[in-house]
């Protein structure tokens, strides 16, 4: 089976959707020998900044010398993105392989009347690939909501939380109590937490954690950043927290909420080193220095200068907004932006079109776009001059050409989006891609 042929594969047996629940999760993963059992993991949920606080936290565990496996969702430019040991990514041929050795097993369950759905599939080859693997440590970002995620069930030895916004609607409704809820379901009897959520939200995770005596560890009580530096290169920051503090840490990610999501990844090595794992103050520190995360305030230094941010919900456009304020007071903002059809157009848009002199309007790729014109009619009761451009390479290049050499051209919305934004600027080549 080549990597194409397994990509094929996996998209044409999969159940079509999401369909939340872990009883097809859980057949498949038997089918394979439960190979989640044998992983020793952190579960990282919440709305935004799943992933950058995965990554960071992956690196500082592979700083400290350990094997560590990342499963993030979704990808950027390559499905193998999705499974990573020490930062690499799985090489195509040994996918292939995976799925060559599940895909009997994904037979057996659909004669049965059991089809999993294509997350949680990809759930079930991240745990046989770090299993096989043998990782010291498996660092799993929940995919959707948490409580019926396909990854909730594992049984990890850390949970984080990082935020509770109102996103998803479809699936998780806009009440945030509600969405706390099912996130708070990943919470496992007597394993620490670590959250960055706060008022109604954090009252629910609360409630959740003293029910199964949870201990649980909350930005801003237990532990909090103290920002040093600020520059288009990085940050550096400290960590106070119940273990003392981490000083002089630097992040090459950019934005306030970044430092957020740094406090929260310190605070959950603590915990680790709390539990036995060799994780001090120099793993801390270079962990988080060789961390990165594409395509969440990713800038591209040019004439004029590219903002690459998948800002794809309100919260996120809150910080996206705040981040633009701090790096680029003053200067000249186009502004190119495609949102999915259940996202919150109307409120991203209230936060960001008005500091743009221009805006574009374009079409994420898939089926979930929906009315994509509809993002177009928001955006002109907050700016003058809107456009609409349907493809993704005309968009950016229309957003170029609005621009002037000491402009700044930000691409926001659909992490769909900004993939194929980020080759069309960066270019396939250096990608190392095959689009």
């Amino acid at each position: 089976m080549t990597y194409e042929e397994a990509i094929n594969f996996v998209q044409s047996a999969a159940a079509a959707g999401i369909k939340p629940g872990l009883e097809r999760i859980s057949a498949l993963a038997a089918r394979l020998g439960n190979p989640h059992r044998r992983l020793r993991c952190v579960h990282v949920g919440g709305t935004n900044g799943k992933g950058s606080t995965v990554s960071m936290l992956a690196s500082i565990l592979a700083a400290g010398g350990y094997k560590v496996g990342m499963f993030t969702s979704p990808h950027l430019h390559s499905y193998t993105e999705r499974f990573r040991i020490n930062g690499r990514t799985i090489p195509p041929g040994r996918f292939a392989a995976v799925v060559a050795e599940v895909k009997p097993e994904l037979r057996a369950l659909g004669e049965a009347g059991v089809v999993p759905t294509e997350f949680e599939i990809h759930t079930a080859l991240a745990f046989k690939y770090f299993a096989e693997e043998g990782v010291d440590m498996a660092v799993i970002e929940v995919g959707l909501g948490g409580r019926f995620d396909a990854t909730n069930i594992i049984l990890p030895e850390v949970t984080v939380i990082t935020n509770v916004a109102v996103d998803h609607t479809d699936y998780l409704g806009d009440d945030i109590r509600g969405i706390a809820g099912e996130k708070a379901g990943i919470a496992k009897r007597r394993v620490p937490m670590v959250t960055g959520a706060d008022g109604e939200a954090l009252a629910v995770i609360k409630w959740s954690c003293q029910a199964l005596h949870a201990p649980l560890y909350v930005l801003g009580r237990d532990f909090y950043p103290l920002p040093n530096e600020e520059g288009l290169g990085g940050q550096v920051l400290d960590v106070y927290g119940w273990w003392g503090e981490s000083r002089d840490l630097i992040i090459r990610v950019l934005g306030r909420h970044q430092q957020e999501n740094a406090a929260i990844a310190v605070a959950a090595a603590r915990l680790l080193a709390e539990n036995g794992w060799r994780l001090d103050g120099s793993a801390v520190k270079k962990g988080l220095a060789t961390a990165v995360w594409p395509g969440r305030f990713e800038i591209i230094s040019g004439q004029p200068t590219v903002v690459l941010d998948g800002a794809h919900n309100t919260a996120g456009a809150v910080a996206l907004k705040q981040a633009l304020e701090d790096y680029f007071p003053h200067r000249r903002l186009v502004l190119v932006m495609g949102m999915l059809a259940d996202k919150e157009r109307h409120q991203a848009v209230g936060f960001l079109c008005p500091m743009a002199a221009a805006v574009v309007v374009t079409r994420p790729p898939g089926l979930r776009a929906g009315d994509w014109r509809e993002l177009a009619t928001f955006a002109r009761q907050e700016a003058a001059a809107v456009y609409e451009v349907e493809d993704i390479p005309a968009a950016v290049a229309q957003g170029l050409a609005l621009a002037g050499p000491e402009d700044v051209v930000v691409i926001t919305g659909s992490l769909y989006l900004i993939a194929e934004a980020r080759a069309v600027l960066v270019g396939q080549e250096a990608l190392g891609l095959n689009l």
